[in-house]
């Protein structure tokens, strides 16, 4: 069972790899430079990811899914593990902005991988939940990642600018429109349906080669130590949090499993964004998610064993 098991999960992971692999590629290719690549993160940031998670939760049933568990444990998990680095970092012997490149490593997560491998575990039935996650974690990720740019890094964003990134986050309001018109039962049309599954559909293999081309193997090179300390958060601390909320709040099942899928996400590509705009330390935030996408071909087997029966 546990070999079978295993070969579900490679099979899931290596289509995933393999499009982050010629996404890298691909980056080297003369004719797909810088601004093919900031546009396709832009258009998969702004369009076709918030076209996947609004339809997603708009059209999902949640009838008998531990699903607002789920989410909750989503959220006391990462609250526990932010507020645990933070305490630590007085040890920790990192600078400010170093802080803040170890704290967005540690909670912050990559949607396109997540929503695609829990896509293939689970087929249409993860979607739902999948979106559902990214509806509970998306703003209390950026809500916290503010905060600790606000308290470490040289930059000093106002309460008003916080507030509007927070309001105009494309993914938080398509996860809150998605859930108003389920609440609501409101019936789109058929052909918008259509066209905005179109649109999340192309999100996947967009935002996976994206990642692949935003590596930056030198960067594995800088401060190894606040890399390591980072991804140990991120694929032991945070997944083992994640499991003890869910066993705790009784969420078990497809549910548990995609609350650790994305508790064992590499951190996203926008935290390099953030870390530049906020005043963090940008070359060891490339590091990081560099290292961390490197290392979660191994880590998410492992995180997942935590939810077998």
């Amino acid at each position: 069972m546990a070999m079978d098991r295993a070969a579900i999960v490679l099979a899931a992971i290596l289509p995933v790899a393999s499009l982050i692999a010629l996404g890298a590629a691909l980056r080297r290719l003369p004719g797909l430079g810088e601004a093919f690549w900031a546009g396709a993160e832009r258009l998969c940031y702004l369009v076709l990811l918030p076209a996947l998670l609004a339809t997603g939760l708009a059209t999902a049933d949640f009838a008998g899914a531990p699903a607002f568990a789920m989410a909750a444990a989503l959220v006391l998990a990462l609250v526990a593990v932010g507020a645990l680095l933070v305490a630590l970092r007085p040890v920790l012997a990192i600078d400010g902005p170093g802080f803040t490149s170890v704290f967005q490593g540690g909670v912050r997560f990559n949607t396109y991988i997540a929503l695609a491998l829990a896509v293939s575990l689970h087929g249409p039935a993860g979607v739902p939940l999948a979106a559902l996650a990214t509806a509970a974690i998306v703003p209390t990720v950026n809500v916290m990642a503010v905060l600790v740019f606000a308290r470490f890094g040289t930059a000093r964003p106002t309460l008003a600018g916080t507030l509007e990134a927070l309001a105009t986050n494309p993914l938080i309001l398509a996860c809150l429109a998605g859930l108003v018109v389920n609440a609501v039962g409101l019936a789109l049309p058929g052909f918008a349906v259509a066209a905005a599954r179109s649109l999340g559909q192309a999100s996947l293999p967009l935002g996976l080669l994206s990642v692949g081309a935003a590596f930056q193997p030198a960067a594995l090179r800088a401060k190894p130590r606040a890399a390591a300390l980072s991804s140990a958060a991120k694929f032991a601390v945070l997944p083992a949090a994640t499991a003890l909320a869910c066993r705790a709040l009784g969420v078990g099942g497809t549910a548990a499993e995609v609350a650790l899928l994305f508790a064992a996400m590499p951190t996203a590509s926008s935290a390099y964004i953030l870390a530049r705009q906020l005043g963090g330390d940008a070359p060891l935030m490339a590091a990081i998610t560099t290292a961390q996408t490197i290392a979660a071909a191994a880590a998410i087997p492992l995180v997942l064993a935590l939810a077998a029966p």
